[in-house]
């Protein structure tokens, strides 16, 4: 298998730079306007909203299959003729 590295005391090439010598090349240039560091962080306030939010999912979650339970509670009204699953189900095939 190849080896990627130089271990081992392998010496560098000529055509390219030593590893001190890299070291003293400027990186690039920052793209832009230097911003400032972030303010801290509130973890009090993020873990309050944090449980607020999942207060609310589970409320809306609640509520919703309270509705879910009680439209399967209901009978579903025939009006005298097939459901249009069932006219589907009787279709014959195309071919």
């Amino acid at each position: 298998m190849a080896s990627r590295g130089r271990r081992g005391g392998a010496p560098a090439r000529e055509d390219e730079p030593r590893r001190d010598e890299r070291a003293d090349q400027p990186g690039p240039e920052p793209q832009g306007p230097v911003l400032p560091p972030p303010p801290p962080v509130d973890y009090g306030v993020f873990m309050h909203g944090l449980v607020q939010a999942m207060q609310t999912q589970a409320h809306t979650q609640a509520a919703l299959q309270a509705q879910l339970d009680a439209q399967a509670q209901v009978p579903a009204q025939d009006h005298g003729r097939p459901s249009t699953m069932e006219r589907f189900k009787r279709m014959l095939p195309l071919f």
